[in-house]
């Protein structure tokens, strides 16, 4: 799967001070967060509560991520501090849900004393019995994939807020020789339109401003007649207040149909990313990627073109497998063509299952790190570059709630989701505000609120009137 982030959420908190209370973890991409909220749904349905903190939990949940071994040795190094809380109260349950849980499966119940339950991504459905079984002492594990699973009908569990993360579809049929998610995710499946539309439709009238579409591949979502552009334009048309966001894209599934309908719909975010993973095409063809660097630059020209202010931002893995140094290089070049807004760039961790787990893992670790720092620090002086270019522009801002630095500033993000911070006022969460950008660095935007004299659009400059 692209485009990870490593979160730590624990769930909403929903007090039932009578009933059994349930703490879960999050851990991987927005896809396990969303899930995270389904889980919290379905158990919420049974008469569970919920609480953050871990002291007070009778079932700790975490919900993990398998792309990469570092991220499942954090999952041990957590089991390990839920065995302590576990011999503090004997009676608590443990589980281990989603990607991890699907690709160890009984070594975590039969080698971990501290797991009592075991759950795949599409078995939540059976948690609450599992659950009610392991208080009576029987472990249990449940990891069958489905060809058909979406949860579509689950009302996930969420608090209010100003954004939420929407599972459109579930699974991948690429078969990206490095990835695990065909095995721990199973094979495409996408919920019907109407639901989606119903999904965001509820969320607008809670008052939610910004909806993320998730999937392995959204691109190749499809319901009937309905492919995802269709989906995109019946949730933009839903409440023009909420913007829309998605990912992640597979280049080889980027239609001109989709460029033109986020070009079109004003709300709808000029925010693309667009995993490419390499700049070699040989490397790209030991991937199975299915597209060359030629094909990647000519979709890049089509969405510039059609979104001049488009922001873009990517996934680079660095060692595959026989990687050289001009394979490396190949890729340098390629950031340096493409000038993406942000990249997230791995090093390759072979995981079982994969093709790419039957070729030798050739390249050092410590050049693979020297690789990464390399693409790193070119893509932060980049970042860096086009950020300073935005100093003097009015940027309009969805506001998120406070700085994590300060509680007398604002955090938002813009429309091509770039994080800004600005002194509070009496602005509220959910609220846009205009913002004049004064200065910068390679991560966050810093300004003031502004009051224009005529109408916002993405070219306001200076003549905004402070």
């Amino acid at each position: 799967m692209d485009r990870f982030y490593y979160l730590f959420s624990p769930v909403i908190c929903v007090r039932f001070s009578q009933m059994k209370r349930v703490y879960i973890e999050t851990y991987g991409c927005q896809m396990n967060v969303a899930d995270s909220e389904v889980i919290a749904g379905i158990l919420s349905k049974e008469g569970y509560g919920f609480t953050q903190d871990l002291s007070e939990a009778d079932v700790i949940l975490v919900n993990t991520c398998a792309i990469r071994d570092n991220a499942e040795q954090r999952i041990y190094g957590r089991l390990g501090l839920f065995g302590a809380h576990k011999r503090q109260r004997s009676s608590a349950v443990v589980g281990v849900l989603g990607c991890m849980a699907e690709r160890l499966r009984t070594k975590l119940v039969e080698e971990d004393r501290v797991v009592d339950l075991v759950v795949g991504p599409d078995e939540y459905r059976k948690l609450p019995l599992l659950i009610e079984n392991a208080f009576a002492g029987e472990k249990g594990i449940a990891t069958r994939l489905s060809r058909v699973e979406n949860y579509e009908d689950i009302v996930p569990l969420r608090t209010d807020g100003v954004s939420a993360w929407i599972s459109v579809m579930r699974g991948c049929d690429k078969f990206c020789t490095f990835c695990v998610v065909p095995f721990t995710r199973g094979r495409e499946r996408s919920r019907s339109l109407q639901s989606v539309v119903n999904e965001v439709r509820d969320l607008a009238a809670r008052g939610f401003k910004e909806v993320t579409l998730l999937g392995q591949n959204v691109n190749s979502y499809r319901d009937g007649e309905y492919d995802f552009a269709d989906l995109m334009r019946h949730v933009a048309a839903v409440d023009r207040s909420v913007r829309v966001r998605f990912t992640t894209s597979h280049p080889q599934d980027m239609s001109d149909k989709l460029i033109e309908t986020i070009a079109t719909h004003e709300n709808i975010c000029k925010y693309i990313h667009l995993p490419v993973q390499s700049g070699s095409d040989r490397i790209l063809k030991l991937m199975n990627r299915n597209y060359t660097v030629e094909h990647y630059l000519r979709l890049v020209e089509r969405i510039r073109t059609a979104m001049p202010g488009v922001s873009l931002t990517t996934d680079i893995i660095s060692g595959f497998p026989t990687e050289t140094e001009e394979d490396h290089r190949m890729t340098m070049e390629l950031m340096r063509q493409v000038r993406y807004d942000g990249a997230f760039t791995f090093k390759y961790s072979p995981r079982e299952h994969t093709k790419a787990w039957e070729m030798k893992d050739d390249v050092p670790e410590d050049v693979k790190g020297e690789r990464v720092f390399e693409i790193s620090e070119m893509q932060r002086q980049i970042t860096l570059e086009l950020n300073r270019k935005l100093i003097g522009t009015v940027e309009r801002i969805l506001v998120e709630g406070p700085s994590k630095k300060s509680e007398v500033e604002w955090m938002g993000r813009t429309d091509t989701n770039k994080t800004v911070i600005f002194p509070r006022t009496n602005e509220v969460p959910g609220e846009y505000v205009d913002v004049l950008i004064q200065r910068c660095n390679s991560a966050t935007l810093f300004g003031n609120r502004v009051e224009l004299a005529g109408e916002w659009n993405a070219s306001t400059r200076v003549e905004a009137v402070a």
